[in-house]
């Protein structure tokens, strides 16, 4: 046998134990540091895995619980940008809307003295589009005309009213109008 190892076995119990005692725990200190702790440092790492991944699930399961109230919301939504869009039109509808208030207000019964687009003024996600109108008739042709102006499925306003006594025609007193008339138009990005 091997000198060393009759050397070993010849001492005493106590340091035969103790020297088995250490070499024991160098294994399994060696066994801890170089397989257990990085083992249990990507455990850890795991578990903070797993509870983002659990509240990320609970946070998209609630996300698809409601899914349907989101789509109703949604679809309403679609309408009421459907409704805004029919009030604003695009740029190829605007001449035609120009040359409908000139029909209205001939409608009313009010003479068209001259009628003048004005440069396009842009406001981010829509457009003005004013225009200039000088028109002849009567108090109530006006008053006819701006209801009429008021219940047309597009925006137009009527401002800057500017009203002068031309003549008296019988009873009635026929003016001169002045107006400045807006419409308005989405601006697609």
């Amino acid at each position: 046998m091997n000198p060393k190892v009759e050397k070993l076995l010849k001492l005493p119990l106590y340091k035969r134990s103790l020297i088995l005692a250490v070499l024991i725990v160098v294994i399994v200190g060696a066994f801890v540091w170089l397989l257990w702790l990085p083992e249990y440092e990507k455990l850890d790492v795991m578990d903070q895995e797993i509870a983002r991944l659990e509240a990320d699930y609970i946070q998209k399961k609630q996300i698809a619980d409601n899914l349907p109230k989101f789509k109703e919301e949604f679809a309403k939504l679609e309408k009421l940008l459907e409704e805004a869009l029919t009030q604003l039109p695009n740029k190829k509808e605007i001449p035609t809307l120009l040359t409908n208030l000139a029909a209205l207000a001939k409608d009313n019964g009010l003479e068209v003295v001259n009628f003048t687009p004005r440069g396009e003024v842009n406001k981010g996600f829509y457009a003005e589009v004013p225009a200039s109108l000088d028109l002849v008739g009567s108090y109530h042709q006006v008053a006819e005309f701006a209801q009429a102006v008021g219940k047309l499925s597009r925006i137009v306003n009527l401002s800057d009213l500017n009203m002068s006594s031309s003549r008296i025609d019988g009873r009635t007193a026929i003016l001169g109008i002045k107006c400045k008339v807006t419409t308005f138009r989405f601006v697609e990005q």
